[in-house]
C-alpha cells in the first residue's frame, strides 16, 4: 500500500512540471519585457507606458484565462447515472455480458443518453461505476468520469471539458494575444541589437531570446487555438473528432452539431457580453445535449435527472436548457422494411 501511494504522489508531482514550466517562463518574459525592454532599453517615456499598458492588459486575460483553466475542477457524472442499489448488486453478480448488459439498457432507458459503444453497447464506468452520460468519458489521469471531456491537457495538469473548456480557449486566445503583444513591440529593437545599431549591453540577450520565444510560442499556440475554434464551430470535442459518437443510427461525426451560431453559443453562452471573460456561461449542464437526430424534451429530461437523484447542487443550469434553443427543425419519415415487418423511422434534421 504504502509504495503504491508513494509512487501516486511521484506521478501527481511530475504532472504539475509542465504547468510550472510555462509559468517560469511567463515570469522570465515578465522581466525581459518590463525590466530590460521598457527600463533599460527604451528612453521614450510615451513609448515606454504605452507598452507597459498594453502589456499588462494582454498578461493579465492570459493569466485570469490561465488560471480558470487549472483550477476549475472537472465536472462529473450525477447521482441520477448512478446504478441503483438492486441493479448494482444484479451487475456485479452476474457474469454474464449480455445480462448486464440488459440490467444497463433498463436503467438507461430512464436517462436522457442516446449514444452508445461502437458494439452498440451502454456505456458504463466500471472504475466510477456510473453510467457514462453523452459525451462523458473517464480520465485514467484525473481519475475521473468528464462530462463532455476533450482531453487531458498536460500544460494546464487538469482535465478540459464541460467545465472549463470554455477558459481552455480564452486561455488560448490570450495566449497569443500575449505572444502578439511581445513580438509586435519587440521586434524594432531586436533588430536593432541583430544589426548592432544598438551597444551590446546585458539587455540584448533578453531581447533577442523574448522574441525567439514569443514567435515560437505565437505559432504553436495559434496552430492550436484555431484548430480548437473549428472544434467550437463543428460542435465537436477533440475525442469526437478522431471518434465520431455512435447513436441508434450509427456514428455520426456532426451529430451534435445545430448550426454554427448555437454551436457557439453552447460554449460561450447566448450573451455576448459573457464571451471574452473567463466566467462560466455555457449552456447547459453537461449532462444532455441536443442532437441533430434526437429531440431532448427540456422537462422530461429534468424530471428523469430529478427523480434518479439530480439536487439542483449537482449542476449550474436544467440539464436541458439547449433544447429551448431548438427552432425550424424538419421531421422526417422514412419507412425501412425489414422482411416482412415494416418500421417506420422518424428523424429530426437541421436546416
Amino acid at each position: 500500500m504504502a509504495p503504491s501511494h508513494a509512487l501516486r504522489c511521484c506521478k501527481r508531482v511530475i504532472n504539475w512540471v509542465p504547468a510550472v514550466f510555462i509559468n517560469l517562463v511567463v515570469g522570465w518574459s515578465y522581466y525581459a519585457y518590463v525590466v530590460e525592454l521598457c527600463v533599460y532599453t527604451i528612453t521614450s517615456n510615451a513609448e515606454r507606458i504605452c507598452y507597459l499598458i498594453i502589456f499588462h492588459i494582454a498578461l493579465f486575460l492570459f493569466i485570469w484565462a490561465y488560471w480558470k483553466t487549472i483550477w476549475s475542477k472537472p465536472a462529473s457524472p450525477s447521482k441520477a447515472f448512478v446504478l441503483p442499489r438492486a441493479e448494482k448488486e444484479l451487475y456485479e453478480q452476474e457474469e454474464r455480458a449480455q445480462v448486464q448488459q440488459e440490467i444497463l439498457k433498463k436503467v438507461a432507458k430512464n436517462l436522457p443518453i442516446y449514444t452508445r459503444t461502437a458494439g452498440g453497447a451502454v456505456r458504463y464506468c466500471d472504475i466510477c461505476q456510473v453510467i457514462k452520460p453523452d459525451r462523458c468519458h473517464h480520465c485514467s489521469t484525473c481519475e475521473m468520469c468528464v462530462l463532455k471531456m476533450d482531453h487531458h491537457c498536460p500544460w494546464v495538469n487538469n482535465c478540459v471539458g464541460f467545465s472549463n473548456y470554455k477558459y481552455f480557449v480564452l486561455f488560448l486566445a490570450y495566449a497569443s494575444l500575449y505572444c502578439l503583444v511581445i513580438c509586435a513591440t519587440v521586434v524594432q529593437y531586436f533588430i536593432k541589437f541583430w544589426t548592432k545599431q544598438e551597444p551590446n549591453t546585458h539587455a540584448k540577450f533578453h531581447i533577442l531570446f523574448l522574441f525567439f520565444v514569443a514567435a515560437l510560442f505565437f505559432i504553436s499556440v495559434v496552430s492550436l487555438l484555431s484548430y480548437h475554434l473549428w472544434l467550437v464551430g463543428k460542435n465537436r470535442t477533440t475525442i469526437e473528432a478522431f471518434r465520431a459518437p455512435v447513436f441508434a443510427n450509427g456514428p455520426d461525426k456532426n451529430g451534435f452539431s445545430l448550426g454554427f451560431s448555437r454551436n457557439v453559443a453552447e460554449v460561450f453562452g447566448d450573451q455576448a457580453k459573457h464571451w471574452f471573460f473567463p466566467v462560466f456561461s455555457a449552456l447547459g449542464d453537461g449532462h444532455s445535449f441536443v442532437t441533430r437526430l434526437v429531440h431532448i424534451d427540456p422537462e422530461q429530461a429534468n424530471s428523469v435527472l430529478q427523480q434518479n437523484g439530480k439536487s439542483p447542487a449537482d449542476g449550474e443550469a436544467n440539464s436541458c436548457v439547449i433544447a429551448n434553443n431548438v427552432q425550424h427543425t424538419e421531421e422526417l419519415s422514412k419507412e425501412k422494411t425489414d422482411g416482412e415487418h415494416t418500421v417506420s423511422v422518424s428523424v429530426e434534421s437541421e436546416p
